[in-house]
């Protein structure tokens, strides 16, 4: 899979312990929309997808994140890789925190199940929605600053996904 681009803010210990998590997200595009989760609770917009738990491959786990976090069901036979992002920075438990970032365009069936989100999901009242990448971008990239629901690590997200979705615009896949 080609490497997106790297996020690396060099503000961690080399020598301190890794925490790695890779993750997997979604790119479903449909009539010049792409569906995203939107946080309505703090209003941003970020790629369906998650972890990869244990021994799970990446298919898998997409199908399953994707559908928990809209209830879309991802067709297997139209997953095809797009890129990597690859993050690292300093961890909230004095670790180094490594992310490598999957990115499938895929298809989904026409209809919908219910979503399956995780408490902070709720919390945070992830919506699934069809928007513009042009939208969803602008309100990323938003001037958060002053707000303390924002710490370090939602803004990286949030500047990631705003990337993405300008990269996809630029290659015309939305």
């Amino acid at each position: 899979m080609r490497m997106l681009f790297m996020i690396d803010l060099k503000d961690y210990d080399p020598s301190a312990p890794r925490f790695v998590r890779p993750s997997v997200r979604g790119i479903i595009c449909r009539e010049g929309k792409i569906a995203m989760v939107h946080s309505l609770e703090l209003d941003y917009y970020k790629f369906p997808g998650g972890g990869i738990e244990g021994s799970e491959d990446h298919l898998s786990a997409l199908c399953r994140e994707v559908q928990e976090e809209t209830g879309l069901c991802v067709k297997p036979g139209t997953v095809r890789p797009y890129g990597q992002v690859h993050r690292i920075q300093r961890g909230q438990r004095g670790d180094t925190f490594v992310q490598d970032n999957y990115y499938y365009l895929c298809e989904v069936e026409d209809t919908a199940a219910e979503q399956n989100l995780d408490d902070y999901e709720a919390e945070e009242r992830f919506t699934p929605e069809w928007t513009s990448p042009a939208h969803a971008a602008e309100v990323n990239l938003r001037d958060r600053s002053g707000d303390e629901r924002f710490d370090p690590v939602y803004t990286i997200m949030l500047e990631r996904e705003a990337r993405v979705l300008q990269m996809l615009t630029e290659e015309g896949l939305v």
